[in-house]
């Protein structure tokens, strides 16, 4: 086998604002669920929605932007890397989770029918280069 890969894109709406922190490393982070939603003919044959939560992480410049601009009910556009995470919950048990390493952001509302949607742009956990977003 030639090597791996491990990439997502997800397109759909902010469930919450962005939560901002600090790790002990002195990086940014954000953190943030996004929801999709599928059609799909159920066995009774009418169509039903189907909504699937991600859990997002951004890092650096791209998570200081993504705080700044982003809100609850956002359209976005998420590129990312699926990640598992180890934790141990309130009663003690040890627990994973998937979440989304968000490489790349871009905004997909428009605040008219006339403007083009601004992006945000970031490549990697690193807090690389972020693109000025033109409001």
């Amino acid at each position: 086998m030639a090597g791996s890969f491990n990439r997502i894109t997800i397109v759909g709406n902010l469930g919450r604002d962005p939560e901002m922190r600090n790790l002990p490393s002195g990086d940014t982070i954000a953190d943030f669920s996004v929801a999709t939603t599928e059609r799909r003919r159920g066995p009774d044959g009418q169509l039903h929605d189907q909504t699937t939560w991600f859990r997002v992480s951004a890092f650096g410049k791209l998570a200081e932007t993504a705080c700044q601009y982003l809100r609850k009910g956002s359209y976005l556009y998420v590129d990312g890397t699926l990640v598992q995470r180890d934790y141990i919950d309130r009663e003690g048990q040890q627990r994973q989770a998937l979440e989304v390493r968000a490489r790349e952001l871009r905004m997909l509302d428009r605040k008219d029918d006339n403007a083009p949607a601004p992006a945000l742009v970031g490549a990697g956990a690193g807090g690389a280069a972020v693109a000025d977003v033109p409001f």
